[in-house]
């Protein structure tokens, strides 16, 4: 057991040694992607790029439909698979960081994409050059629309978890988090991050002049009403230990030339975070009674639309054991923790990790110098990562694969 124990660890710190020897080319390949940001499920120039860097790793598959790449690496031996996902796509934003090599297209990787997509190409350069030693078969995404698109849905409606003939065993992801301590790694059992959706309601009446509300329905009161009502709902509906967010982020109605109209009608859009798909069925059902009675109770009408959510991502207990075992062996105590709740923000691994048992795990990037707790976040337009954590994010990814392979 001990010489199991003492390999194994040997083994790790070789995939370290080389994910670190690779960082200059990890490296240049992430401000190459980070020069071209793309947006939504159509990634052309990106995809061309992560293709030329994964061409002959294995078989690669694209699709039709989206620019998305699937990487099949097969092992010499028999055995199970492995999924690894590396997300792709970057967000509407105008970067304004001052780095020598920002976006000037109206887009930014904003979310650090172009650091996973590096990572992706490390670990999948890393076992590709240990085929021989492996016990099965490693399946790389390269996803598209992860920013609100559900690509990773996709991805699986169109069976690309299923190239190697079976269903993988363990799926495995990491996410960089611009305002994390550099090197630092989090994650936890259980729900780690939200489903999160869209709201929006409408609220119809019959306009006239504001001299004389009486004769018409005014949908600005009424829609007032249910803003306030939903926060109440919230907090008197649902257990305080099983969070619901309901956050309103746009209110439209009339016309700011006037004054002295009452509008036809008024609408609002909120963003909708819950932890459990209990909450999400109840919230939906209890929104719908909540809105049309209230506009009922005035005569008007009202309609409720819920967007598609992404799902709560639930971290497989196994596979953060595993995250657990792993980052020790390859980093020592104490790069690692365990956090005590989830966050609030929505990630489309969820599906993957609703199909598959595996885990996602949050890595710093905060630059040296730049204090975590007031660096721009993941999304600011001047939110900027330290890309010296790629060589030990594809080291663990690859080791990830690999560890649950033996």
């Amino acid at each position: 057991m001990l010489g199991l124990k003492w390999h194994n660890e040997t083994m790790t710190q070789d995939v370290l040694a080389q994910a670190q020897a690779m960082l200059p080319e990890l490296q240049a390949l992430r401000r190459k992607l980070h020069t071209i940001p793309e947006f939504g499920l159509e990634l052309p120039n990106t995809l061309k790029v992560v293709l030329e860097q994964i061409d002959g790793l294995g078989t690669i598959t694209t699709s039709k439909q989206i620019s998305s790449a699937v990487l099949h690496i097969k092992g010499a031996q028999p055995g199970p698979t492995v999924l690894l996902r590396a997300d792709m796509d970057a967000l509407a934003v105008i970067e304004d960081t001052g780095l020598d090599y920002a976006s000037t297209n109206g887009y930014m990787h904003a979310c650090g994409h172009d650091l996973h997509m590096a990572m992706g190409v490390g670990a999948a350069k890393i076992l590709a050059s240990r085929k021989d030693q492996l016990k099965g078969d490693v399946v790389f995404f390269f996803q598209p629309g992860e920013e609100g698109h559900h690509g990773a849905d996709v991805m699986l409606e169109q069976g690309d978890h299923m190239v190697s003939g079976s269903k993988p065993i363990r799926a495995y992801g990491l996410h960089v988090f611009s305002s994390y301590p550099l090197g630092m790694m989090g994650s936890k059992a259980g729900p780690l991050m939200a489903s999160a959706g869209d709201l929006f309601v409408t609220v119809t009446g019959s306009g006239g002049h504001g001299s004389m509300p009486w004769l018409s329905k005014d949908p600005i009161s009424v829609l007032n009403e249910i803003m306030s009502a939903l926060q109440t709902m919230v907090t008197k509906r649902f257990n305080a230990f099983d969070p619901v967010i309901v956050n309103i982020g746009w209110v439209s109605a009339g016309d700011q030339a006037t004054t002295n109209v009452i509008p036809e009608s008024a609408s609002f859009g909120a963003t909708v975070r819950v932890f459990s798909e209990e909450n999400a069925a109840k919230l939906k059902t209890f929104t719908k009674e909540l809105v049309e009675s209230i506009a009922k109770g005035f005569g008007l009408i009202a309609t409720v639309e819920f967007t598609r959510a992404t799902k709560v991502l639930m971290n497989n207990p196994e596979a953060i054991k595993s995250v657990e075992e792993v980052t020790a062996r390859m980093f020592g105590p104490g790069r690692y923790i365990n956090l005590p709740t989830p966050i609030a923000g929505g990630e489309d691994f969820a599906s993957i990790v609703h199909e598959i048992p595996g885990a996602f795990v949050f890595m710093g990037a905060a630059p040296v110098g730049v204090d975590p707790a007031t660096a721009a976040t993941n999304h600011s337009n001047k939110a900027v990562f330290d890309d010296a954590v790629l060589a030990d994010g594809a080291a663990l990814l690859a080791e990830l694969a690999i560890d649950a392979l033996r």
